[in-house]
């Protein structure tokens, strides 16, 4: 199983056509996306900023914008299928399709999430990679920095990833990986473990 998030920055890029192809026709019910929020989520953060809601209503509102992105990402391809459940996603695995989680009723479900803005997308894609015993977690980001590996350190310091990222995968079983938004065309065959590791960029699951 793989975990893949595509992050909202590359709404409107023909790279995330070109991601939501390759998971279509290669998923085979073995590839779950985590969809980003994107300005959906800023959308929300404004809303705050206009009512002051507190950022319990806040988070449960931005989650629910992941909802809106992941229904959209679905929308742009027809062979992708959504689920919101770990049932869900088994049943759409069994029928060997390719999905697209919406997190809001499992998120908000979760009392030990924290509720603030500091707890993005990527924890929740690193959170569900435990929930789901993946293999893989990949993040796939607008840029790739150019390097053999990088370290959660590193990561999380030049605003890669968010702050709580590392309570997720620190100690799990999953593979941590970094992609860019260009990488999608060394799947067109296939999303084989031997390419993601000639091309992805693996995280250190170290603080140095």
């Amino acid at each position: 199983m793989w975990v893949i998030k595509l992050g909202g920055s590359l709404l409107g890029s023909p790279e995330l056509n070109g991601w939501l192809d390759v998971i279509a026709r290669h998923g085979d019910g073995k590839i779950v996306i985590v969809p980003g929020g994107g300005i959906l989520a800023d959308a929300v953060r404004e809303s705050q900023m206009m009512s002051g809601i507190s950022d319990l209503v806040a988070h449960k509102m931005a989650v629910m914008a992941m909802d809106q992105y992941g229904i959209l990402l679905a929308g742009l391809n027809p062979e992708l299928v959504t689920a919101s459940s770990e049932l869900e996603i088994a049943e759409r695995g069994w029928q060997h399709r390719a999905i697209v989680w919406l997190p809001s009723s499992m998120v908000i479900a979760e009392e030990r999430i924290p509720t603030t803005w500091e707890t993005t997308s990527d924890s929740l894609a690193a959170w569900l990679a435990n929930r789901l015993n993946a293999d893989h977690l990949v993040l796939v980001k607008s840029h790739r920095p150019v390097m053999d590996q990088i370290s959660l350190e590193r990561l999380t310091k030049d605003g890669y990833v968010d702050e709580h990222f590392g309570d997720y995968i620190v100690g799990q079983n999953f593979n941590t990986w970094v992609m860019g938004k260009q990488d999608c065309s060394v799947f067109n065959d296939g999303l084989s473990q031997e390419q993601l590791f000639n091309i992805g960029l693996p995280v250190r699951c170290s603080w140095n």
